[in-house]
């Protein structure tokens, strides 16, 4: 007669004094931040909603490449009007959440208003042919502007600069509407997958193209004409923040660059504050740069580096 073996029952993890602790820990913050400590449910939006919210958009917006893998044209627009609807109303909720959370908690955060989510979510609808349009154009710019691209099919489905662009034209909308955290979350989602950082209150115009992609960062305030171009690992980002009396930053102030339209800048350049790179201008790669250049401007390392050496010769 065979012994049966012994189950090892495994470590005895204290959970109850963990859960103990980080209720209190919950506890103690809550209290120093004046919060309520039984509100019954979710103060704030879900960024795991918020994803799956995005996904049926991006397949609503590109129902033959991005959509669902059995997918037939006749059936566009049933998949199309299905998506949308499961999708606003989903949206919606996550708005409700936002407003009220502004509403509860943030000293600039407007009154909840009966009827502002609705109006909110309704507008965004109505925006998103408008969208598509300018997807349409960025797609375009990409396939034109990379040579490898064989088709605009294949810039939809595997390039990091489409994808980015695409969360970003749908986040831009949302800060314009009075979410901005939900387009904050559509933001991050776009960073966390590509690598590229744009916020969503960045200004940018049709026909921009993000080639590869990898490290670029658009601040805040960035206004991009049309038919722009970056390379992977350009920053436009703000030279310095200046802060009140008692040290905190200004909010919302102009400190990113404004790039005009048809502007090319290369790989690892950094452009800071509130400078303007004119029209056609090409800035090149590992530039630093923190004064303005004129339209049709040839900005290189060996140029910058020149221009610094005659400024410290005419001192």
């Amino acid at each position: 007669m065979s012994v049966p073996d012994v189950v090892d029952p495994g470590p005895n993890w204290p959970l109850d004094e963990v859960v103990s602790a980080l209720r209190e820990a919950r506890h103690r913050w809550r209290v120093s931040r004046q919060r309520p400590q039984d509100v019954g449910g979710r103060e704030l939006p879900s960024p795991h909603a918020v994803a799956h919210i995005v996904e049926a958009l991006c397949g609503a917006l590109f129902p033959m490449r991005l959509g669902p893998p059995d997918l037939r044209q006749e059936s566009e627009d049933y998949y199309v009007g299905h998506t949308l609807d499961a999708a606003m109303s989903a949206l919606l909720h996550q708005v409700r959440l936002e407003l009220r959370y502004a509403a509860n908690y943030l000293r600039s955060g407007p009154d909840f208003e009966p009827g502002q989510p609705e109006a909110i979510v309704r507008a965004f609808a109505f925006a998103l042919p408008a969208v598509r349009v300018l997807l349409d154009r960025d797609v375009e710019a990409a396939y034109r502007g990379d040579p490898a691209a064989r088709s605009v099919d294949e810039v939809v489905l595997c390039y990091p600069g489409v994808m980015a662009i695409i969360h970003h034209r749908l986040a831009h909308l949302l800060h314009g509407l009075g979410v901005p955290l939900l387009a904050r979350i559509v933001a991050e989602l776009a960073h966390s997958r590509t690598g590229i950082d744009i916020h969503p209150g960045a200004q940018i115009g049709a026909g921009f193209f993000i080639d590869h992609g990898t490290g670029v960062v658009i601040g805040e305030t960035a206004v991009i004409g049309e038919r722009v171009r970056l390379y992977q690992a350009v920053t436009l980002g703000a030279k310095s923040f200046p802060c009140d009396a008692e040290g905190a930053l200004h909010k919302g102030l102009p400190r990113h660059p404004i790039i005009e339209d048809e502007v090319v800048i290369y790989a690892g350049a950094t452009l800071l504050g509130r400078i303007t790179i004119g029209r056609a201008s090409s800035i090149g790669g590992n530039v630093w740069l923190t004064h303005s250049v004129p339209p049709g401007s040839l900005v290189t390392q060996a140029r910058s580096r020149q221009e610094a050496l005659n400024l410290v010769a005419e001192r």
